[in-house]
């Protein structure tokens, strides 16, 4: 092996949670790796790692994995500033495996598995960890002078409790039985013809010359040519323990269902009313919680860090709050909730007649002279968020299905380690934003108008196909159809919500990509009406107050009466502004396409479903159905 074998790529802390995380491909130039579990993630050389602190994060984590995860850890790495590539930093990462196990030499097409020996591997650059590669040693045909490259086999088995293997070509193509001429390993060859009609890619046996397109594996009927699944979790190493099955189907490398992350999302924000003592006590509870008496304080502030922020109170003060806080915390109704609420703690902070203190992780303010004429026919308040910490934390992944946010337990979800884990990975990014908060009174007399019309209708009837399609066989006893319907409210925040993100990033030059969204809508028995706008993602281009200096009384009446004289018209219209859904069809969208609503999948936080312009601003001469129907 060379010398600078072991870094292969480089990604985000943030690609860790979304992206590609545990048990997720990672597809790189030449090969593409397999993340491996949490059991082989090493910090023995890290030092100095902290614990990411976020309280309400970590009991919604625990509540959900049922389980005693303590802490939440960020990803191993260190800072290697002098670049040097032999030094520790090279050597400290996420780890990886190659996979699938399969490999295809692209000069000669011989197909075979990893271990077979056939295909040697080299990464002797090290300062371009992106060539590493394999090839095929004993190919005669190089290529410049180099053993020709050989690429990841690209078909794989996957089921829906999270299971990935490789694709058994060996037995695929002599049809379950052994080979003829008795080899118990015999050479494979993949040929690919292209194609118009899919895959037209073929397996040779090189000793018996048998040979089968993989299109038989195929569709509703390729799946009964293939094993039941074998239970393998190849991330972790193993199989699953009882074994699996499952009927598995044929996925590709790279394609879109063949990971899907399970995170749960939390803003760092102080809770109501509470003391700038019991802020800090929140954001530092990791540290402080296993402080056993006062008379250890004095002590304690000298060698605990986070401590050196409480010099302000004395020692007594300090104990009683930590006292305090140990009691909140300890509560048995909080684990007794069916699932996390992340949202209510946010919404009581932005909602408050007073705005708590500001802090190193969350600083607000409302307009100095309160809320301006021009606004008030659009909102009911306006809150600039100049600093907020947003925290992310995977607590697992589906294959082949997404999760439903509102129902975590509903689609199997496949583990992070094989037993019991004390932590879950998580990441933390700081970014600002802009809450929006509309009348209660506009918000309420559009709920009367609407709820009662034939396009409400419609969406509900359209959630009750979608929850028939698609969960109707998971759910055993009662199925309820209408389960975790968002209801009318959040259907005109969330379009509001869409339309002010693509003026913002039209306007203002941010990728919209770069904005995400939080739409705090509750129900009949907790009604709200709130929307979040915020940047806090690495790589944002408006962290520094740009996002904030939109929520100047003068840019904010600009781009709200810019965003829904817009949202009147959309260049696919007349088709989208009718668009509604009937029988048979279960899309959770009505008048909404990606020219007027549409944004990314990293910015939306339900996949671009529960959209409609009609409920925000008049189309097609109806202007009973919008939220602001009066339009400039």
């Amino acid at each position: 092996m060379a010398q600078y074998r072991r870094r292969v790529g480089a990604v985000r802390p943030s690609h860790l949670m979304f992206t590609s995380g545990v048990g997720a491909l990672v597809d790189l130039p030449n090969f593409s790796v397999l993340v491996s579990g949490l059991d082989e993630w090493d910090y023995s050389q890290i030092h100095d790692w902290e614990k990411i602190a976020e309280p309400r994060l970590l009991a919604a984590a625990r509540r959900l994995l049922r389980n005693d995860v303590d802490h939440l850890r960020p990803a191993p790495r260190i800072n290697d500033d002098d670049g040097d590539p032999d030094g520790v930093g090279q050597r400290i990462g996420v780890p990886t495996k190659p996979f699938p196990g399969f490999l295809r030499c692209t000069a000669c097409n011989v197909l075979a598995p990893l271990e077979s020996g056939d295909f040697g591997f080299e990464n002797d650059k090290p300062r371009r960890p992106q060539d590493a590669r394999f090839f095929h040693k004993d190919c005669t045909r190089k290529r410049s002078g180099r053993r020709p490259l050989a690429v990841p086999a690209r078909f794989m088995l996957a089921c829906t409790k999270g299971h990935l293997d490789d694709f058994p070509y060996l037995q695929f193509v002599h049809r379950g039985g052994p080979c003829p001429t008795g080899a118990s390993h015999p050479k494979l060859r993949m040929e690919d013809r292209g194609g118009n009609l899919g895959a037209n890619v073929s397996i040779q046996c090189v000793s018996c010359r048998e040979r089968r397109n993989i299109r038989e594996a195929m569709g509703k009927r390729g799946e009964q040519q293939l094993p039941y699944c074998r239970g393998r979790r190849a991330h972790l190493g193993d199989f699953e323990p009882g074994g699996c099955k499952e009927t598995p189907k044929l996925i590709v490398v790279g394609a879109s269902n063949q990971w899907f992350a399970q995170v749960l999302t939390a803003l760092a924000v102080p809770k109501t009313s509470a003391s700038e003592l019991e802020t800090k006590i929140e954001q530092h509870w990791d540290s402080l919680f296993g402080i056993s008496g006062v008379e250890m304080l004095p002590f304690l502030r000298t060698v605990i860090p986070q401590l050196r922020e409480f010099t302000r109170w004395s020692d007594a003060e300090l104990w009683a709050a930590l006292e305090a806080h140990k009691r909140s915390t300890t509560n048995p109704q909080d684990s007794e909730q069916e699932r996390p609420d992340l949202l209510t703690p946010e919404w009581e902070v932005f909602s408050s007649d007073a705005l708590p203190d500001a802090t190193d992780d969350f600083t607000a303010r409302r307009h100095s002279n309160g809320l301006p004429t021009a606004l008030r026919p659009y909102y009911g308040d306006v809150v600039l968020v100049e600093r907020l910490r947003e925290v992310r934390a995977l607590v697992g992944f589906t294959r082949l299905d997404a999760p439903d946010p509102d129902d975590p337990d509903l689609v199997a979800r496949a583990p992070l380690t094989r037993g019991e884990t004390s932590w879950v990975p998580a990441s933390e990014v700081r970014g600002e934003g802009l809450f929006l908060r509309v009348p209660d009174g506009l918000l309420a007399d559009w709920v009367d108008r609407a709820r009662g019309t034939v396009e409400m209708a419609a969406h509900r009837q359209a959630y009750q196909r979608f929850r028939r399609n698609r969960y109707s066989g998971r759910i055993t006893g009662a199925f309820d159809d209408m389960r975790n319907w968002p209801g009318e409210r959040y259907l005109a925040l969330h379009t509001l919500s869409h339309l002010l993100i693509r003026t913002i990033a039209a306007e203002c030059g941010y990728s919209s990509a770069s904005l995400a969204e939080r739409i705090y809508a509750g129900s009949d028995e907790d009604p709200r009406g709130g929307i979040l706008i915020y940047t806090a993602v690495p790589d944002a281009e408006g962290t520094l107050g740009g996002l904030v200096s939109l929520g100047e009384p003068a840019e904010l009446t600009r781009i709200t009466r810019r965003a829904l004289r817009e949202a009147q018209h959309c260049s696919s219209d007349p088709l989208c502004a009718e668009r509604l859904p009937h029988q048979p069809e279960d899309f959770l969208h009505g008048a909404a396409c990606h020219v007027c609503l549409f944004v990314s999948e990293t910015t939306c936080e339900r996949g671009n479903r529960f959209l409609d312009r009609r409920f925000v601003v008049p189309i097609n001469d109806e202007p009973h159905l919008a939220l602001y129907q009066d339009q400039e």
